[in-house]
């Protein structure tokens, strides 16, 4: 199926929502919107005189998406698809019990990679939470993890103990901290990259690994290179893995 002449999509996160606007195949404008921000929300309100379909990826709850959707029919009259994950979408094969409590994002970024990889696959999302999903040479999802992000295992740390406590900068690094501010920032990214790199090491055979979120280029960056030998390939970034997987989605049910 050919793509609507224009076509805004989104992928609606727990802060913020990621945008982009295509004229056919091509990406003409891109961007972010928050809520509470007018220039955001103006930015993405005058991305276009009136797209011809508008798509949504949400892990959002019931209440921003219906204040979301009504926002978009207010401007353009067009009612928005949200993409809920199915029992099979193009030979992607849910295994959850109830298939639509699976994270649409989760669900549109295996499908996504799918398309840049054969074989087997190790999907990682490093994002408010970092999530890693593993999927069969045959499109079996095989299970996955959802693991605390680094802003909330911050915000859990600080809030839990009386102690712990900085207002240094410190960067996110895998070296023992010489502080407080680094031991907490680099026992955090310890755990980001550790847990991708245990998930990696106890997968019974090798995968295509695919990156993307916020934190997905600092994972790829920060991976360690023995890790190669669980690969069928090198790694591979794709900061629109969602999206390419929500338009997908959208062409096969002919939204």
């Amino acid at each position: 199926m050919s793509l609507p002449q224009t076509c805004l999509q989104l992928d609606v996160g727990n802060s913020s929502a990621k945008w982009r606007l295509l004229a056919g195949a091509e990406v003409v404008q891109r961007g972010r919107y928050r809520a509470d921000d007018a220039a955001s929300r103006a930015a993405l309100l005058g991305c276009a005189p009136a797209p011809a379909a508008i798509w949504v990826s949400s892990v959002a709850g019931e209440a921003p998406n219906r204040a979301l959707a009504a926002m978009l029919m207010e401007r353009w009259g067009v009612q928005p698809w949200f993409a809920v994950a199915e029992a099979e979408t193009l030979g992607l094969r849910n295994c959850y019990a109830e298939p639509a409590r699976l994270g649409v994002d989760r669900w549109l970024a295996m499908l996504g990679a799918r398309a840049l990889s054969d074989g087997r696959l190790c999907v990682v999302d490093a994002g408010s939470a970092l999530t890693i999903d593993f999927v069969g040479a045959d499109g079996g999802h095989e299970g996955g993890y959802i693991i605390p992000g680094p802003g909330l295992m911050e915000r859990a740390l600080l809030l839990d103990t009386d102690r712990v406590r900085f207002c240094e900068p410190a960067e996110y690094r895998l070296a023992p901290g010489g502080s407080t501010a680094e031991a907490v920032r680099h026992g955090i990214a310890l755990a980001q990259a550790g847990a991708v790199e245990l998930a990696l090491a106890r997968s019974a055979e090798p995968v295509a690994l695919v990156l993307t979120g916020g934190g997905g280029p600092w994972l790829h960056s920060h991976l360690h290179a023995h890790l190669h030998a669980r690969l069928t390939k090198a790694a591979t970034l794709a900061p629109d893995l969602v999206l390419d997987g929500l338009q997908r989605m959208a062409a096969a049910r002919a939204v």
